[in-house]
């Protein structure tokens, strides 16, 4: 009789096969009952979806794509962003509408932008109103940590902005607070499907009286690879200022995000963190002139919560908002108009009593400049950055890294690559006092040509959250973007296995 036994290695090189992961480690070390910890091991692959940034023949777009550079194993894999397939309703009517969908479809093959290694981003432009939305993939040492930042300037019109999105993977269920069906908005939700069939995906929408009604958000089919904007206020007749956008997949995946647009400007919303008792919205500019927050309640209870503003000395509760009641199934709002007052900090969201923590989410609406020099950024609730986050699209000027620790003090390790077009990476430790946020303008990487990205690392203490802040002032109006900074996700833990399996045979 032989006997062949399948070591803990051979099963974690099983589970690499099936799930994704990337190189393979070697397991943990045993506790204290002898049972093996998990291993973390960088993912193999990743997905991007970055949403189409037209609507305007003046928009002008930069993607910025990097992967940090983490120096672990594996093959050098790819990374590219393509263009979606354009859908039906984009084709039009007609011989020469046919063609164009032919060639674009065509087109669809070909990369916009790609990354060649890590720790160095590549850079693409685009312009007009009929950039498409992009769907990509990272394998292998490209895979871990990959991001991409999409930045367009719409000097003039209704869109007149600087719209920033560090650009999503998908999934099957987002939650957008902040978003608006008044007259003078144009709310659009962009729902891009990165596979090869077919998603449907349904949208909700509440207001402060609860659900708006509506008869088209159900069953929305978005074709495989391709993206479709949903104008929100086609949705529903019902008017509301503060309205939270829920999206959902019945099949397939998306990915999601919101581009808002009303008097004060235009700017993208990605999704809030998912319902949680505890918020932090980190990044609040220190001269923001209007700051709004919406949150709601998605289940069956109501939220009491607490606010307090995080800011370089500590933390402070909003003179007369210093509680928020948020009823179930209703979306509230408030404004906290100059609440910074010329100091930077971050909001802190927590349960007005311990041991009731009912799950919510936020996002803030944020305002710089008065009169007709104003501008629109927003702010989600976001995790912290966890073992790594990272944001691309830097440039040497106009950068503030925002830093929160809504807990402990915590300490990160903050890396600025390389340029896209030359320079040496530089790497700083921050240490961020419990109760507090700091802001500061990275240190630029010397020699720097081009743009360059920011790695936020976790080195001890508690948990920090981090947002960057992109300004970019053109005639007088103080243009901005912020982008949070949630963990990567760049390894995967990987449970050991608990025994040895074997095989016998005759």
């Amino acid at each position: 009789m032989k006997s062949t036994n399948l070591s803990l290695i051979a099963g974690t090189v099983a589970l690499a096969a099936v799930t994704g992961f990337a190189a393979l480690s070697a397991p943990g070390d045993a506790d204290a009952t002898g049972a093996k910890a998990a291993a973390r091991l960088p993912v193999e692959r990743s997905s991007l979806l970055c949403p189409a940034p037209g609507l305007s023949e003046l928009a002008e777009t930069t993607y910025t794509t990097f992967t940090p550079a983490s120096g672990a194993g594996g093959e050098a894999g790819t990374a590219e962003l393509k263009p979606s397939v354009p859908t039906t309703a984009d084709a039009g009517d007609g011989t020469t509408a046919k063609k164009d969908t032919k060639k674009k479809a065509a087109d669809s093959d070909k990369p916009v932008v790609s990354l060649k290694e890590p720790g160095k981003p590549a850079t693409a432009d685009a312009s007009g109103s009929d950039a498409p939305a992009l769907v990509g993939t990272a394998t292998g040492k490209l895979a871990p940590g990959w991001t991409t930042q999409q930045t367009t300037t719409v000097s003039t019109g209704a869109s007149r902005g600087l719209l920033g999105v560090s650009c999503t993977g998908p999934d099957t269920d987002f939650w957008f607070p902040a978003a608006s069906t008044a007259k003078s908005s144009e709310d659009y939700v962009h729902l891009t499907n990165p596979d090869d069939t077919a998603a449907v995906a349904d949208i909700e929408l509440y207001g402060p009286d609860g659900s708006l009604k509506s008869d088209v958000g159900e069953g929305i089919t978005v074709p495989a690879r391709s993206s479709i904007p949903v104008l929100i206020s086609t949705l529903t007749s019902e008017v509301a200022d503060d309205v939270t956008i829920h999206v959902t997949t019945r099949t397939g995946r998306v990915g999601a995000v919101v581009r808002a647009a009303d008097g004060a400007g235009s700017d993208w919303l990605t999704a809030s963190v998912d319902p949680t008792g505890t918020l932090v919205l980190p990044g609040i500019p220190a001269d923001a002139t209007s700051v709004r927050l919406v949150a709601f309640a998605p289940g069956e209870e109501d939220a009491d919560l607490k606010l307090k503003l995080l800011g370089k000395t500590g933390a402070i509760s909003p003179a007369g908002h210093e509680d928020l009641h948020v009823k179930s199934n209703m979306t509230a709002g408030v404004d906290l108009k100059d609440i910074t007052r010329g100091e930077a900090g971050s909001l802190l969201l927590t349960p007005a009593q311990s041991g009731q923590a009912t799950p919510v989410v936020a996002a803030l609406r944020v305002v710089r400049g008065t009169g007709d020099k104003q501008e629109v950024a927003y702010i989600p609730a976001t995790g912290p950055v966890g073992a790594q986050a990272t944001v691309a699209g830097n440039r040497a000027k106009g950068s503030i890294l925002s830093l929160t620790a809504p807990g402990a003090t915590g300490t990160v390790k903050v890396t600025a690559s390389a340029g896209s077009g030359g320079g040496e990476r530089t790497v700083k430790t921050y240490t961020v006092k419990g109760g507090t946020t700091l802001a500061v303008t990275p240190q630029v990487p010397a020699g720097l040509k081009g743009s360059y990205a920011l790695t936020v690392e976790t080195e001890s203490g508690g948990p920090v959250h981090a947002a960057r802040t992109l300004t970019l002032p053109e005639d007088g109006i103080p243009m901005f973007t912020v982008q949070t900074l949630p963990d990567d996700g760049g390894t995967v833990e990987v449970p050991a296995a608990e025994q040895d399996l074997s095989v016998l045979d005759d």
